[in-house]
């Protein structure tokens, strides 16, 4: 019988994203830092020779790996890399900056490698590079982000997935969504009782799985000034404000619905001239929630998916297309999504 070390012991493993963006490239500058932590990269190794070579004679060299396992041998100040089976060929040579299925089809399967690794006890957290959902469509993969597709894999054997929740933060707010990869005005016809209540449960569970035992949970309202009463809007009054009431008679300290202009200023934790009021705050849709935490600094900002039997993080930014295949790619919010996911997985095991 097969044994692994402990998780603490265990390795980041790191999605290499789109091979047409900038993900191979942050990867890698992330990766070249005597302060990195433990890490697999799983992606195309000629993909990412293509992204070293943008970084000049500073690239560390890479080790590719025939298993996960052989990543004890890989010396120091070598990036260690596995290529997951199922990936297309010819990714070297994917123009930079464009859709393609081929780009599409080796993110969906560095994913599904990195769930498979974590459930069979080799890793201790998922670190997710950029993917670009178009390309995912092109390529037939049925989920239109990451956080659906980790939502799916992470299902039991014939099990139902597990509810899960979207959270963008960084040093000084954190926003968990009700909604998020949706038209908005799908959003708000599936906005419900159960839908807000569930997200509180989630993000209070999750702050207890990081060490927070009783965090402190603001509310954002849906319509201006949180409904105004009912003039401006009825969702606080039919569904919000009660979800908020059940939470709070479960021992969970949630409060509002506030009015979303105004509560992200009161959550931002910027001390010691702004402690923040709150530790969380649960918005209803995408971009009433993300937008505060991206005006902070993208730089800083870690994408989290809660809910889900392991830790997953992220950075807050896309495959910036524009900028591909330049070498000028900042890789500030990797290394925020690889210092948050060894922090959360260290206080979950």
């Amino acid at each position: 019988m097969q044994t692994h070390p402990p998780q603490a012991q265990q390795p980041l493993l790191v999605t290499m994203g789109d091979p047409a963006g900038i993900g191979p490239e942050i990867v890698l500058r992330a990766l070249m830092r005597e302060d990195a932590p433990a890490a697999l990269v799983l992606g195309c190794p000629q993909a990412l020779r293509r992204a070293s070579a943008l970084l000049g004679e500073s690239a560390w060299p890479m080790a590719v790996l025939e298993s996960p396992a052989d990543l004890v041998a890989c010396p120091p100040r070598c990036i260690p890399v596995w290529a997951p089976p199922g990936l297309p060929e010819g990714l070297e040579s994917l123009p930079w900056g464009q859709v393609d299925e081929r780009a599409g089809r080796a993110a969906a399967v560095c994913i599904e490698a990195a769930v498979r690794l974590l459930q069979q006890g080799t890793g201790r957290a998922i670190v997710t590079a950029p993917i670009h959902k178009e390309a995912l469509s092109a390529a037939g993969v049925p989920f239109p982000g990451h956080t659906e597709m980790l939502q799916a894999l992470a299902a039991p054997p014939g099990g139902e997935p597990p509810p899960v929740r979207m959270m963008l933060a960084n040093e000084e707010l954190k926003v968990v969504l009700v909604t998020i990869h949706m038209a908005l005005r799908r959003a708000l016809e599936v906005l419900d009782f159960e839908g807000v209540l569930s997200t509180i449960r989630i993000a209070h569970q999750a702050a207890a799985a990081w060490g927070q035992a009783a965090p402190r949970i603001a509310v954002a309202g849906l319509n201006p000034h949180a409904g105004e009463g009912g003039l401006f809007g009825d969702e606080e009054k039919r569904y919000i404000a009660p979800a908020v009431q059940a939470a709070r008679d479960e021992g969970i300290d949630a409060r509002g619905p506030f009015a979303p202009d105004t509560v992200f200023m009161r959550a931002r934790h910027a001390p010691p001239r702004h402690p923040g009021e709150f530790d969380l705050v649960v918005a209803m849709t995408h971009d009433h929630g993300l937008i505060p935490v991206k005006y902070l600094g993208v730089e800083e900002g870690v994408n989290v998916t809660l809910g889900l039997p392991f830790v997953r993080t992220s950075p807050d930014h896309g495959t910036a297309f524009d900028i591909a295949g330049r070498g000028v790619a900042d890789d500030a919010s990797l290394r925020a999504a690889l210092r948050m996911a060894l922090a959360l997985s260290a206080s979950a095991g």
